[in-house]
Formats: structure tokens, sequence, C-alpha cells
């Protein structure tokens, strides 16, 4: 299919900027965010003054490496507004993570923080291909999880058609499809297979629909599985790249003249990538844990947020800024087997290998005495018909070459391993005495 080039005029002036440029606008907003950290949020004061730090002690970029780490339980140990540099009067929307594990994450945003998040989620769709007139169907969460309005405020910046579906309701997401003719879906990747296989079920033709482009996010995905969606669905799979306590999504995005990783819209967010076992900041090009310091944010600046994803931070190529590597996993998701780490990307992508297998599975961790045992749960694609011994056995045998644990990989049915239909897959069930 036609990719969609940017034409000239159409980017952000800084988006061809030189890295001299880029740079310049980093330091000089990067300055006024840590006075502005310092002068109101009380737990950065304390922070900075226990590490012997002033915002005036920040001469070049990578004086920032003297500065304190933001850490989630900081949020939720100031919960509910504790981290905000403005009166709550001035905080026009506040969004929260779910608390499953505990209070929630909040964060809040000046009518400010919203127009820039409206204009980078715009920025992202374009380099994804959008442009004003297209329509788009929204088919992430609504209410407190940001990827919903953030994903709408940014389609209806750049001038789009948006229908805002949410998440769920599978058969009416594909009926919307059919009667509304969108051209771009964003969603996560995990549920556009869900999508995909429902109209399997309905002997639609997923290659024939309107949908040209999905903008996908708010979960690690492989290149296996890019490979498949776009192959099963016949359009153009971009990653999008977000998370709340920075701003949500539109973090980083892809272009999709190059899909070559998530590029980081550096006049906004400072990237860095540490040691996750030391905090040492590592060269570009090392794999290790990504950090964000917002350089804008006026409700919720957040200084060297550990995001806990694992990745690389990558040279320019379509626009001025670095981009990010595919996120191989999180540091604090990483599974320890009997002295192994282990990542569920590292499975997905064996799963996708085997042309018989759907792209659905599960990992499930337990422990018998004191040995780890791990039960690798796939499934066969609908209509397949294959020996599902000697596919366990393939499954197996590539986990033990290629991760380099044994496993028991069971091979399902179609459609038994349960489907996500309104947020992230559930891939790990680890079932070991905490």
């Amino acid at each position: 299919m036609p990719v969609k080039q940017p034409q000239p005029g159409e980017l952000d002036a800084i988006e061809t900027a030189s890295r001299d440029e880029v740079d310049a606008l980093q330091l000089t907003r990067l300055k006024a965010t840590l006075h502005h950290a310092y002068a109101n949020v009380q737990h950065y004061r304390k922070a900075f003054d226990a590490k012997g730090v002033h915002p005036d002690h920040l001469k070049q970029l990578s004086d920032l490496a003297k500065f304190p780490f933001t850490v989630k339980k900081d949020l939720r140990d100031n919960y509910p507004f504790g981290l905000f540099a403005v009166p709550r009067e001035q905080v026009v929307r506040l969004h929260a993570s779910s608390g499953t594990t505990g209070k929630p994450t909040v964060v809040g945003y000046t009518q400010n923080d919203i127009d820039t998040w409206a204009d980078l989620v715009a920025r992202s769709i374009r380099a994804a291909g959008g442009r004003k007139g297209d329509v788009i169907q929204v088919a992430y969460g609504y209410g407190l999880f940001t990827g919903g309005l953030g994903a709408h405020y940014g389609a209806e910046r750049l001038g789009c058609t948006v229908i805002p579906m949410s998440g769920g309701q599978t058969e009416k997401q594909i009926q919307l499809i059919q009667d509304f003719k969108p051209s771009i879906i964003m969603v996560t990747p995990s549920y556009m297979q869900v999508i995909i296989e429902e109209m399997a079920r309905q002997k639609i033709n997923a290659r024939e629909t309107s949908l040209k482009v999905g903008i996908f996010g708010a979960e690690p995905w492989t290149e296996a599985m890019r490979r498949e969606i776009e192959t099963k669905a016949g359009i153009d799979a971009v990653d999008i790249y977000g998370l709340s306590e920075v701003m949500g999504p539109g973090v980083a995005s892809e272009c999709i003249e190059s899909k070559d990783g998530p590029v980081v819209w550096e006049d906004h967010f400072l990237p860095e990538i540490i040691d996750p076992e030391t905090g040492e900041v590592l060269p570009d090009g090392s794999e290790g844990e990504l950090v964000f310091t917002s350089l804008t944010k006026e409700a919720l600046p957040i200084i060297r947020y550990r995001t806990r994803d694992l990745t690389r931070l990558l040279p320019p190529t379509s626009r001025a800024f670095r981009r990010m590597g595919k996120i191989v996993g999180r540091s604090d998701d990483m599974l320890i087997i009997r002295g192994v780490n282990v990542f569920p990307t590292q499975i997905e992508e064996i799963v996708l290998a085997h042309a018989q297998l759907s792209g659905q599975y599960q990992v499930q961790v337990s422990r018998d005495g004191l040995m780890d045992e791990v039960e690798v749960r796939c499934e066969l694609q609908s209509g397949a018909d294959g020996d599902v011994q000697a596919i366990a056995t393939w499954v197996q045998h590539r986990v033990k070459t290629l991760v380099g644990i044994s496993t028991r990989v069971t091979v399902l049915a179609p459609d038994s391993i349960e489907r996500t239909l309104t947020g992230k897959a559930r891939r790990v069930i680890d079932k070991r005495p905490r």
C-alpha cells in the first residue's frame, strides 16, 4: 500500500532541526522545569536537597545525572495531589492508574498541558500517516486510563473524524469499521488480534476493510506480532509509546515511512538509558532502563522518572529526534526462572514463528518444592489441524535453545486462551509464593 510521505510544511520546524538546535531547546526547557519543580513541589525540594543538588547546578544536559530519580512509589506516597506544581484549581483534568496493587498514581493537567498533549498525539498520528479528514476509530479505553481521551483529542487536533468506540464490544467494533469505514484504528495490538480473529469467524476478509493504518500501543509488542497483524489485516502497523506518569500516549511514535522505532518527541521529553541495577547513565545504543524528564509540563513536572521499560536509544532517521528500540520487557516484569532472565516477549517471538499457532499465549509459572516450573500455553490457529504434540515439542525446543529454560508446552484448541477486550493482554500468571 502507498505510504504517505510528509510534505514540505507539514512537519513542525523542530522535527527537522539540527541536533545543536534540539540540545539548546532542551537545555533551556530543562532548566525551567527543574526550577519549577524545586520551587513548587515539596517532594522535589527535599529530594534535591538530600542529594545536595540545586537547579542552578545544571549547566549542561549531562548534569541531569546528578539529580535524583522519581519512581512510581513517589507518586503513590504523595497521593493524590502532592506532586502537583500548580494550585489544584488550575488543574483542568485528572487521570489515574487502576491502583490494583496499591494506591493509584494520579496525574493532572493544566489547560496548557492538555493542549501540548493534543498537539503531540496529533504529531504522532501524522507521523503514522494520518492527515486532516481521515476517519479514526479509537478503541483504547476511555475514562481514567489516558489512552482513549489522549488519542481522541489528538485526532481531533489533527482535524480527523473520530469514532470514540472505546474498548470491548468486538462485534460492534467490526460493524463500525464496515459502516463508518475508518482508515486508521488506535488500539492495543493484542486487541487488534482479537478483532482480526472475530472478522475471520464472521467470514470477513480483514485485508479488504477500509483500514490502512493501525496505531498500536499501551503494551510491549514484537516485530513478529507486527508482521502477523500487517499480513492478516493488510495494514501498516505503527508503534506509539506513552505512559500516564509522563503524559499519556504520544511521548514517542513511529514514522510510517521508516517504521524503525518510536521517535521520542525530544522537544518535550528528555530520555536517558540507565543501568537498572546501578542507575548509571549508559551511552546511546546500550540496552537498559528508559528514564524520562518532562520539559514543558506545568501541573506535574516529572524528573528522571524510571519507566522500568527496557530498550535502547537509537540515532535519528525520519525526524531530528532520537528513536526508541522495541521494548524488550520491563525490569519489574522480568521473570527469573532458575537463574535465567526471561521476558514474555521472547516467548511471543517463538509462538508467532509457528504458522499453525495463533498469536495468543500465556506463561504460567509455579513452584514445585524449590524448583520453578514453567508452562507455556498457546493455541492453534482457527482451522489448523496440525499435530499438537509435534507443535508443542517444537515450541519447547525453541524456548530451550533461544531462551535457555525448560518448559512444559500445552497447545490448546482455537479460542481457548482468554482474550483481552478492554486493555492489555495478561501474558504472565505467576503462581509462585511471594
